[in-house]
C-alpha cells in the first residue's frame, strides 16, 4: 500500500510538471528569440539613422556604428550589394525586404537576422543588416530549460517526500487495523483498533471495533448459556438417573410406571431446555398478565415427588389475595426453579414456596429451614464461571432473568432460615426497597 501511494503520488506530480513544462519550455524559448529580436531590430535602426541617405552618390564612405558584442551590422545599396560591414556580398531575403521599405526579420545560416531600410526621399536607397548567432539565444533557452528541469525534478522530489510522508500516515493505522483483525480471527474479542485521525480508516477502525464487541457479547452468551443449562439440567438428570437404576435393581419394581415418570421428566427437561434457549436468544413470550396460580400449580407437581423422595415436605402457599403482575412466565418459571432446586440442594426441613402482596407489587418467596448463608449476600448473586463444582451459577442466572422482567431478587432472613423473594412490579409501579438482609448465624453454602 504504502509503495502503491508513494508511486501515485511522484506519478502525478511528475505528469503534471509536464504538463506545465512543455508549453512553458516553448514560451522561454520564443521570448528568448523575440528579445534577441528586439535587440537587433534596435541595433539595426540606430545603425540606419548613423547613414546618410545620399551615400551611394557622395563619395563619402559612410560609417557603421559600433556594436554590441555577437552582432554582426552590415549595410547594403539600393542594388543589393553589400557596401561595408559583416554580412553575404548580396541582399539576402531579409535584406530584400528592407529595400522595399520595411524591418524584415529572419533565420539564415544559423543565424537571426534582421534587416532596416535605409530611408531617402521616401523611398529607400540602401538596408543595414543585423545578424546574431543563433547559439546565443540557443544557450540561453537551453539554461532556462536545465533551471526548469531542476526546479521540476525538485518538485518530485518534495512530492516524494510528502508521499513517504502520507503514505506512513496512512499505512500505519491500515496496519494496525489488519493487526487488530487478525487477532479478532484468532478469538481475541478485547481486541481494538486505535483512531488515526483519518476519517475513513477511523470509519473502518469504529466498524472493527463494533464487530469485535458484538462477536465477544455474542460469545460470552453462549458461554454463559451453556453454564445455564448444565446447571438446569444436572439435578433433574441425576435424579432421573437414580429412579431409573432403582428401578432396574429392584426386582419387584414397576417398570412400565419407572418409564414413564422418566419420559414424564425428559419432557421436563426438555421443556427446560427449550425455554433457557429462548431466554438466551431474546425469544421468550412478551410480557403479559401472570398466571400465578398456575406457576405454584406446576412448581408444586414438578418438586413435590423428588423432595418427598428425600423425606423433606413442600407447602406452596398464595396469602391473600395478589395484585395483577405483567412478567414472562418462562423467566419467572426459571427463576423459580433455581430458588427451589437451591433449596432442595442446600437447605434442609421443609421447603415453603408462598406468594403474598407486596409494597407495589408482588413477593414471590422460598425458604427452607437450612442454618442460613455466612459473608455478603451479595456475593451469592455472582455468577463464578469455571467452578469445577458448578456452584454460583444458578443465583445469578435468576436474578438476571429477575432484572431483566423489571423485578429484584434479594436474600433476607425474617426467621430461623433463609428466604429467597422475587419482587414483581406489579404493572409499571416500581419495585419496594428491598428488605435488609440479616447476618446469619452458621454457614451455608448455596448456589
Amino acid at each position: 500500500m504504502r509503495r502503491r501511494i508513494l508511486a501515485a503520488m511522484v506519478a502525478v506530480t511528475a505528469l503534471a510538471v509536464a504538463v506545465f513544462a512543455m508549453p512553458l519550455a516553448v514560451a522561454v524559448q520564443r521570448v528568448y528569440r523575440d528579445e534577441a529580436v528586439v535587440r537587433l531590430e534596435r541595433e539595426a535602426a540606430r545603425a540606419a539613422i548613423g547613414v546618410p541617405a545620399t551615400f551611394a552618390t557622395s563619395g563619402d564612405p559612410p560609417e557603421l556604428p559600433a556594436s554590441e558584442p555577437g552582432t554582426l551590422l552590415a549595410l547594403y545599396g539600393a542594388d543589393g550589394r553589400r557596401v561595408l560591414g559583416d554580412g553575404p556580398e548580396r541582399a539576402d531575403r531579409p535584406v530584400v525586404g528592407a529595400l522595399a521599405g520595411r524591418v524584415a526579420e529572419g533565420s539564415l545560416g544559423g543565424r537571426i537576422v534582421v534587416a532596416v531600410p535605409v530611408g531617402g526621399q521616401e523611398r529607400a536607397v540602401g538596408a543595414v543588416r543585423a545578424a546574431l548567432d543563433q547559439a546565443a539565444v540557443t544557450g540561453r533557452t537551453v539554461r532556462a530549460w536545465l533551471a526548469m528541469a531542476v526546479l521540476g525534478v525538485g518538485a518530485v522530489a518534495v512530492a516524494a517526500v510528502a508521499a513517504r510522508t502520507q503514505a506512513r500516515r496512512l499505512g500505519r493505522p491500515v496496519d494496525a487495523l489488519a493487526e487488530a483483525a487478525g487477532r479478532l480471527g484468532q478469538g481475541d474479542f478485547a481486541a481494538r483498533a486505535g483512531r488515526a485521525g483519518v476519517a475513513e480508516v477511523d470509519a473502518v477502525a469504529a466498524a472493527l471495533d463494533a464487530t469485535a464487541e458484538r462477536l465477544g457479547r455474542l460469545l460470552a452468551r453462549e458461554r454463559t448459556f451453556s453454564e445455564d443449562v448444565s446447571h438446569q439440567l444436572r439435578t433433574p438428570l441425576a435424579g432421573l438417573r437414580l429412579r431409573l437404576e432403582a428401578a432396574e435393581l429392584r426386582p419387584d419394581a414397576d417398570r412400565r410406571r419407572a418409564i414413564a415418570d422418566a419420559l414424564a421428566e425428559v419432557d421436563r427437561l426438555e421443556a427446560t431446555l427449550d425455554e433457557l434457549l429462548a431466554l438466551a436468544r431474546d425469544a421468550a413470550p412478551a410480557r403479559g398478565p401472570l398466571d400465578v396460580a398456575g406457576l405454584l400449580a406446576e412448581l408444586e407437581q414438578a418438586w413435590h415427588g423428588p423432595l418427598a423422595a428425600a423425606g423433606r415436605p413442600l407447602r406452596v402457599l398464595a396469602a391473600g389475595p395478589l395484585p395483577p403482575v405483567r412478567a414472562s412466565a418462562v423467566a419467572v418459571r426459571q427463576v423459580l426453579e433455581v430458588l427451589v432446586g437451591n433449596a432442595a440442594e442446600h437447605g434442609i426441613g421443609v421447603v415453603t414456596v408462598r406468594a403474598r402482596a407486596a409494597a407495589g407489587g408482588l413477593a414471590i418467596e422460598v425458604a427452607d429451614e437450612g442454618a442460613g448463608v455466612v459473608g455478603e449476600a451479595e456475593r451469592l448473586f455472582q455468577r463464578r464461571a469455571g467452578s469445577a463444582s458448578r456452584r454460583g451459577i444458578g443465583l445469578a442466572l435468576a436474578r438476571s432473568l429477575a432484572e431483566a422482567e423489571g423485578g429484584r431478587l434479594r436474600l433476607h432472613h425474617p426467621g430461623p432460615g433463609p428466604v429467597f423473594a422475587l419482587l414483581l412490579p406489579s404493572d409499571d409501579t416500581p419495585v419496594p426497597t428491598p428488605l435488609a438482609d440479616r447476618p446469619p448465624s452458621t454457614p451455608e453454602q448455596r448456589t
